[in-house]
């Protein structure tokens, strides 16, 4: 398969073309800072910006797929106008362009923060472990940015008959379990703002990989997080300890994530542990 990956040079970009390459697929990397010197020697490159729509339509002429990743990636590092429409422009015409070229299939980064999360001034949660029925409590402009960006999904899938969209929420991408239980400790603060989760590299790349060939139709949004946790403490005794008033109606046992990715365990065979073994 020949797959348009924009964000090409970024860390989770990076991650999808080695596993792409890796499995036989060709790349043509699209991002707007040069090729990153650790994306794959066959990775075809090419330097553009996200809103030049006319670029981005020639950049993936003869693509069968796209992987859409390049965005802002957080508040705080430019103006929240900036965040928010770098975020649901590029979006919009990375899948305008795909439908302009007949590519069907596509997947794009969201965000655990679609819903509102780590950027609210205080994180709203109806329950544990939270999926994809929850209600959307964005006040950010990278959440906001987020749920527009599906909300778009939707559209495009409508409009295009046949067209299958996957949005993925990741949570803190890393290569490993470690790096993020230095950033997230049991007893660290602003627990409410990251719930002790995290997703490996390589499980989002397989995640990102497998939806092209998802059997679902139209647009799906799934969770891409680790089945565990950042700690060794239980989850039943830091949702006890921590969010006494929110209910769980669903399995928090052992050291279970916060977050419920049976959706995307269910629908794309996707495995979080087992990719991440592959990568070791």
């Amino acid at each position: 398969m020949k797959i348009a990956l924009t964000g090409a040079s970024g860390r989770v970009g990076r991650g999808i073309a080695e596993l792409a390459v890796a499995q036989g697929h060709s790349i043509v990397g699209i991002d707007r800072v040069p090729k990153h010197e650790e994306l794959p020697e066959a990775v075809s490159f090419i330097q553009g910006e996200m809103d030049d729509y006319d670029a981005l339509v020639a950049a993936f002429d003869g693509c069968d797929a796209l992987i859409h990743m390049a965005a802002i990636p957080s508040p705080g590092r430019h103006p929240d106008h900036v965040v928010h429409n770098n975020n649901v422009v590029g979006s919009y015409n990375a899948l305008r362009a795909a439908a302009e070229n007949g590519i069907m299939r596509i997947c794009q980064a969201s965000s655990v923060n679609a819903i509102g999360h780590a950027y609210s001034r205080h994180p709203r949660y109806d329950f544990f472990p939270i999926d994809e029925t929850h209600a959307n409590y964005s006040e950010d402009p990278y959440s906001l940015s987020k749920w527009i960006c599906e909300q778009q999904a939707d559209s495009f899938a409508r409009r295009h008959e046949g067209m299958t969209i996957a949005s993925m929420r990741f949570h803190y991408v890393v290569p490993e379990r470690a790096m993020a239980a230095r950033v997230y400790p049991a007893d660290g603060p602003n627990v409410d703002k990251h719930l002790w989760a995290w997703t490996n590299l390589n499980a989002a790349a397989d995640a990102c990989l497998r939806s092209l060939n998802g059997t679902f139709t139209g647009h799906e949004v799934f969770y891409i997080v680790s089945p565990t946790t950042t700690v060794e403490v239980p989850s039943l005794e830091l949702a006890a300890r921590y969010f006494p008033d929110i209910p769980v109606t669903g399995d928090l046992s052992g050291l279970r994530s916060f977050f419920s990715s049976a959706k995307a365990e269910r629908l794309l065979g996707w495995d979080h542990d087992a990719a991440m073994a592959q990568a070791q």
